[in-house]
């Protein structure tokens, strides 16, 4: 499937263009998600002036057809916005397939685009931040993108400014431009460069010590996201995501229904009360240190996590989750004790 072809079903097609950046929301079975998502969205003050485009993914088989079906009568019945537009795939694309395809022709058709999904709950404020991020710098080539959601960072009242640079981008509420989305290379043509290069891979770690292992799981086809190719397009263009100080998006979907849950390892604080209308931005790209290092260290995984990752590596931990202890040792005997990154 080709990620960037063209929509097949489309509502509502008719819109104008504004100055505001045009909003994508991508759902595909959580009508009760989606209901709150939408809620939030729809209480920014920016709402009445955005347009909508809402990307409905089909069901992957027929147990998610109801499911599907509630979603998009949800859908239809969407107010409050400038205007609303609705792409119904015929088909299951998968979130990366959709997402990727979704903000290229949006991207296309207005130079810039606000990416949410149906999982996230937002403040009134949440699209005035992002829409004076996206026009603040644009003509910034260092900012790859902009998002309202940090990561559970704590910032102090004395740091002057409502945002700050990370190495790492955000998949929860995000905003890019044309020029920055189209240099993203969704074949990974540079992963075997990478691998051979563990320079390159610590340098791309300063986002995260996940980073290079969700690449690798991507390229091995165990994980199938745009977000992680997405990150390495950031560090490939010496690229830096611009992210809130405040918490003005909240992650919601970390519970039996979600079809990626990865997502709830990362911490969050909860929605900011603060109301800001008009937006305090560094001059230029600067990277905090104190901020940088905090990041880092709240993006750091438990030894849990990290004991987890290696199990999985040698193959014991589906057995040792089975309760198949006596597996789980046979597939032990058969790898090295030492994790492959260390393997010469």
């Amino acid at each position: 499937m080709n990620p960037t072809q063209r929509p097949t079903a489309v509502h509502r097609a008719q819109f104008n263009r504004g100055v505001l950046a045009p909003i994508a929301l991508f759902v595909y079975n959580r009508p009760t998600h989606l209901e709150k998502t939408v809620d939030s969205l729809r209480a920014n003050d920016l709402a009445p002036q955005s347009d909508l485009f809402i990307y409905s993914d089909g069901p992957a088989n027929r147990a998610k057809s109801a499911s599907v079906q509630q979603v998009r009568q949800l859908i239809r019945g969407i107010h409050g916005f400038k205007s609303v537009t609705l792409i119904e795939r015929e088909r299951n694309w998968g979130l990366a397939n959709s997402v990727i395809a979704g903000v290229t022709q949006v991207c296309g058709d207005f130079g810039r685009v606000i990416v949410m999904e149906d999982d996230l709950l937002t403040t009134p404020d949440f699209l005035t931040f992002m829409n004076q991020a996206l026009d603040r710098y644009e003509p910034e080539p260092r900012i790859h993108s902009v998002s309202g959601f940090n990561f559970g960072l704590c910032v102090s009242d004395a740091y002057p400014y409502d945002a700050l640079c990370f190495y790492r981008s955000s998949s929860l509420g995000w905003g890019t431009w044309k020029d920055r989305w189209e240099k993203a290379d969704w074949t990974m043509s540079y992963y075997e460069s990478v691998c051979a290069d563990k320079q390159r891979q610590r340098q791309f770690n300063r986002g995260g010590e996940d980073l290079f292992h969700m690449l690798a799981l991507q390229a091995k086809a165990k994980i199938d996201s745009w977000a992680i190719r997405w990150a390495y397009s950031h560090f490939q263009g010496d690229g830096l995501a611009l992210l809130s100080t405040r918490p003005l998006v909240m992650h919601i979907g970390s519970d039996a229904e979600a079809t990626h849950s990865r997502r709830k390892s990362f911490r969050q604080l909860p929605l900011t009360g603060t109301y800001k209308s008009i937006l305090r931005f560094p001059d230029s790209a600067p990277l905090e240190s104190g901020l940088v290092a905090e990041l880092q260290r709240l993006l750091r995984p438990s030894l849990a996590r990290k004991l987890v990752r290696y199990l999985k590596r040698v193959h014991v931990w589906p057995a040792m989750r089975r309760g198949d202890f006596a597996g789980a040792q046979a597939a032990s005997t058969k790898h090295s004790a030492v994790p492959e990154v260390h393997r010469r």
